[in-house]
């Protein structure tokens, strides 16, 4: 983990305090994956993989989901945000790490299935942002983070094929698990529970470019356009990853079928 030291990069600015950055360490942006997040997760990627009859068989990829009419909005902010951090202003960029620190977590924990790796992918990413801040040309600061976290967390995937781990093992620690709502029942916690350790299995064992363009198209959102730019290939590329990554899903899901169906 990088300590708190300043670090100036060669513009003369300073890396953003430490004490900002440290929420995107275990038990900082960790705790925003709760079990709302989770069902989400479950529930569209199970819909995603699960087999259809030929008589109603849907398009194995689907037009692009819609974008937020508050997208436009947000990408005025982020501008505004990132000329005023290019000017010094540290309080801007901090607000940016506020800001994404969680979405960029719940990213790369898909990615990397361990929380102290996605963490430290999260970190590493904030920080090359602001080193590059003068690069930022896109129309969408988002999908820029977006992308340096991407690759921040492919290299970690790098080193962790040397040392591989079970996918999810914070799900095994019921101390990390947040406080759930006495009303919700405990019949379905279990059940969301169990289908996301089985989705998240599932994702562990397909390719590391199909389990990137899945996530970001069925759980985060983005169109075809926004991932091909975002991972550097063709749009053809995108459509295939994710047509082979739930065909993939669908073999490896269908012992589990009722319980994704539950």
């Amino acid at each position: 983990m990088l300590d708190s030291a300043t670090i100036r990069t060669p513009a003369g600015r300073s890396r953003p305090p430490a004490a900002t950055l440290a929420a995107t360490c275990p038990g900082g942006a960790a705790r925003i994956v709760d079990e709302a997040a989770r069902t989400r997760d479950a529930d569209r990627t199970a819909a995603a993989v699960s087999p259809v009859s030929a008589a109603d068989e849907t398009p194995l990829v689907p037009e692009s989901p819609p974008r937020d009419r508050t997208d436009e909005l947000h990408r005025v902010r982020d501008r505004a945000l990132v000329e005023q951090a290019l000017q010094g202003n540290l309080d801007a960029f901090n607000r940016l790490v506020e800001l994404y620190q969680d979405y960029l977590f719940g990213v790369t924990v898909r990615m990397l299935a361990d929380r102290e790796a996605a963490a430290d992918a999260v970190q590493e990413a904030f920080f090359s942002a602001y080193r590059n801040l003068a690069r930022f040309r896109g129309d969408s600061f988002r999908s820029w983070l977006t992308r340096i976290a991407l690759n921040a967390a492919t290299d970690t995937l790098r080193v962790k094929k040397r040392r591989p781990a079970d996918p999810y093992p914070e799900w095994e620690d019921d101390s990390w698990q947040p406080p759930t709502d006495p009303s919700e029942s405990p019949e379905l916690i279990a059940i969301t529970s169990a289908k996301s350790k089985v989705i998240a299995a599932a994702l562990q064992q397909i390719t590391p470019d199909q389990r990137t363009a899945i996530v970001l198209f069925d759980v985060e959102g983005y169109d075809y356009q926004e991932i091909a730019d975002m991972t550097g290939v063709s749009l053809g590329t995108v459509k295939s990853r994710i047509h082979r990554g739930r065909l993939a899903l669908r073999d490896l899901l269908a012992g589990d079928l009722e319980l994704l169906r539950a």
